[in-house]
């Protein structure tokens, strides 16, 4: 039975209802460590589910490949027509290297791949998970569109997409929601790509809205990381080829972010909550057109970040929460330069486009 805790938000204005909160599925497979238990995992979707919480997402990159495997195991027997299923779609692994695609083919048969691994007929949401700067980001929703008229995508969905290059994409086909970072200590997405989702009708996905765990245990989480998290001080190298880093985790940029930690810490203490419920509630607080999905692969996190949708924030508190959480209050950028974002997601006019263009 569903817990009445969780309630439903429409997702943008095309149709898509979800849960008010998501499950990101990532951490149970890749990046934070070694993959986990999958028995743990399944059995910890299978709660989500059953409490309410509904959006699940995931991407083909995850493992690469083996998130998706594991969300299509846990949604046998059952479980499908309960959840909004999220995936991506847009980094490929090419004789050994990493390469973004957003080509016609490429698009198609990440979509075939995806369907296949979680074992299902459609896609609920499914996101470019990364632009290619080579092709016109209308020529990587058009074919999006083909898939949604051919029934095997609901909605489209983008992530970390510059404000410039969602009005391009959703002038071809309605975008229904944008995935982007959003927490107390990422917040450069308010300036330009929340007004522009919420001037357009897109809803708003919020990925690490406890800042990658710094929220749920702030800066000692670092010491407790194992081998194979790319939150660690040391390079992780993504699937070997690709040297990645977080620059807030690190040196003194994590020592300056401590403070920002203990700032909140103290107003969950007065608040009489965690700082990650605090920092979730945040989240929830931007909007009834936001979703947040934060990952864990703990059912007691889960049933703490769940609890957030119950935590009401006066206006005073959500100006003392944004006073000490303001743009230059953070330490490092999100990612390292090996890793695109949204502002480098720009694409060529439709004019230069070359359909015989090899990639």
């Amino acid at each position: 039975m569903a817990n009445s805790v969780v309630g439903r938000i429409k997702l943008g204005s095309q149709g898509l209802q979800v849960s008010a909160q998501g499950l990101g599925c990532m951490g149970m497979s890749a990046f934070y460590g070694p993959p986990k238990p999958e028995p743990d995992m399944i059995a910890l979707i299978h709660h989500a589910i059953n409490s309410g919480v509904t959006l699940l997402d995931t991407s083909d990159v995850y493992g690469p490949h083996t998130n998706e495997i594991l969300v299509g195991k846990a949604l046998k027997d059952g479980f499908r027509n309960k959840v909004e299923l999220a995936t991506k779609f847009g980094i490929a692994f090419i004789d050994g290297k990493s390469e973004i695609r957003g080509d016609p083919a490429y698009v198609r048969a990440a979509c075939e791949g995806s369907l296949k691994r979680l074992g299902v007929d459609y896609i609920d949401l499914y996101y470019l998970h990364r632009v290619d700067t080579r092709v016109p980001i209308e020529v990587t929703i058009g074919e999006l569109k083909k898939l949604v008229e051919e029934g095997k995508v609901k909605y489209i969905g983008l992530s970390e997409a510059s404000a410039s290059t969602i009005r391009r994409a959703h002038a071809v086909h309605p975008i229904t929601a944008v995935q982007l970072e959003w927490s107390l200590w990422s917040r450069d997405a308010e300036a330009d790509i929340v007004p522009t989702c919420r001037e357009l009708g897109i809803g708003i996905v919020a990925y690490s809205p406890l800042g990658r765990g710094f929220f749920s245990y702030g800066p000692k989480m670092v010491e407790t990381l194992g081998e194979g998290d790319f939150r660690k001080v040391e390079i992780f190298q993504f699937v070997s080829i690709c040297p990645v880093h977080m620059p807030r985790f690190q040196g003194e940029n994590l020592e300056h972010n401590k403070r920002l930690y203990d700032r909140v810490n103290a107003i969950a203490t007065k608040k009489g909550c965690t700082p990650s419920q605090l920092a979730l509630a945040w989240v929830h607080h931007q909007g009834n057109d936001v979703c947040p999905i934060p990952g864990t692969t703990k059912v007691e996190n889960f049933n703490q970040n769940i609890q957030a949708l119950s935590i009401k924030l006066t206006p005073e508190e959500m100006v003392e929460l944004e006073s000490i959480a303001s743009a230059d209050s953070v330490k490092g950028d999100r990612y390292s330069a090996a890793i695109t974002t949204y502002r480098e997601s720009d694409t060529p006019p439709l004019s230069s486009w070359k359909p015989t263009t090899s990639i």
